[in-house]
């Protein structure tokens, strides 16, 4: 099962912190050695349960830095419902997300799986209970889960998005709208670009916030343009104490180049939904979607402007985000006053991509596969047969938030 992190030092809400170091990838001497170069790849597989969704991810490596997902789960248990207010995971919190947990472990048991990571964030983070509730998840499915630090959560989520920072980028802001929590990492490239984009974060922060307990605390069935703006004001009143480099420091001066947004949540997959208009929500479309600053501004407006019905409606919404959604719009517009920028990246990817990212470069898998490649080339030369490997990029099932 996954190993637990070793505690490091977390970072208080709100406070920047100067990350610590990639570790060197780990050495591991128990894989299978893989002698037939039409071998399959071998399959990853990595777990999230969060405040709002417990999601999985099976994949294996394709070309470098890519991987094709072989299977996928999403489903929103509401982890965190009431956790605000009373400090625990509520019993029907924990029966939903045990339900899910238990299709989870079903998927991991009728695979081969080379190695995994299953991790719980803030909700288990927070609760009083949340190391008890982890218990039961591995007596009732046999999963042990790790509850991992903030840091840790927004080096994961950077890790995620790598393949959707331009090479012509020289910084960039991501940000995790969660669910109970919400991460931003400050992203600056220099002349030397790091294989692994987590390397470049120069300051960070995890705002104790997110679309659950925002929701919560202000009402998200019912929002008007005042409660809007005293959930946008909350938010701007936790950033103001992160200390980190002024826009125009980042811009270099010229906020149109070299500088843009990402975000990673079902608060900005939402947005990009609406704003191409789908029949229904489709990852295709809106993974990778560039929004300008207005076009952002303006589908934040229709949102506000749509009572709960109408937003239970619309099919990139639906009733189970319903009463979520604006409490996340009210977190980006936060994030939008803090680092203004002409265009922001939409990605439906997340700590899920980041885990597989990481897990299969540290086991060296696309070099692995890279050289097997080279080998098999090397032979069909000589009369033997070459197998033909299906490059594709990860695909997920349901929306990350």
């Amino acid at each position: 099962m996954a190993k637990t992190e070793a505690p490091t030092r977390q970072q208080p809400a709100g406070k920047s912190e100067t990350p610590t170091p990639a570790p060197a990838p780990a050495k591991h001497t128990d894989h299978r050695r893989i002698s037939d170069t039409d071998a399959p790849a071998p399959l990853y597989a990595a777990l999230d349960l969060g405040t709002n969704n417990c999601r999985l991810l099976i994949a294996q490596p394709t070309r470098p830095g890519q991987f094709r997902v072989v299977d996928a789960f999403s489903r929103i248990v509401r982890l965190g419902e009431g956790l605000a207010a009373s400090g625990r995971l509520s019993q029907d919190a924990m029966d939903r997300s045990i339900e899910a947990l238990k299709i989870c472990a079903s998927k991991l048991k009728a695979r081969n799986i080379r190695r995994h990571r299953l991790i719980a964030t803030e909700a288990c983070r927070a609760a009083e209970n949340g190391e008890a509730f982890l218990e039961r998840v591995t007596l009732e499915t046999g999963l042990e889960l790790e509850i991992i630090n903030r840091e840790t959560e927004a080096r994961l989520a950077v890790s995620g998005c790598a393949s959707l920072v331009g090479y012509d980028a020289k910084s960039v802001v991501l940000f995790d709208i969660g669910g109970g929590s919400s991460e931003i990492a400050v992203i600056r490239i220099g002349a030397n670009r790091s294989g692994r984009l987590a390397n470049h974060i120069t300051h960070w922060t995890s705002l104790p916030v997110g679309v659950v307990t925002l929701s919560e605390r202000h009402g998200g069935k019912d929002v008007t343009p005042e409660s809007f703006a005293a959930m946008v004001a909350e938010v701007e009143g936790m950033l103001a104490s992160f200390q980190s480099p002024a826009i125009d420091v980042l811009t270099e001066g010229n906020a149109a180049q070299g500088f843009h947004l990402i975000g990673t949540s079902g608060t900005v997959t939402t947005l990009a939904g609406v704003h191409l208009d789908l029949p229904r929500y489709d990852r295709r479309r809106v993974d990778g979607v560039w929004l300008s600053d207005d076009e952002v501004t303006a589908m934040q407006s229709r949102l506000l402007s749509w009572n709960f019905t109408e937003r239970a409606a619309n099919p990139c919404i639906g009733p189970d985000r319903a009463d979520l959604v604006l409490a996340g719009c009210a977190i980006l517009e936060a994030i939008r006053k803090r680092w203004p920028s002409t265009r922001m990246r939409v990605a439906d990817r997340g700590l899920r991509e980041g885990l597989l990212t990481d897990m299969m470069a540290d086991d060296g898998a696309w070099r692995q596969r890279r050289q097997r490649r080279h080998n098999n080339s090397q032979h069909s030369t000589h009369g033997g047969h070459s197998s033909t490997i299906q490059n594709a990029s990860g695909k997920g099932e349901g929306r990350h938030e």
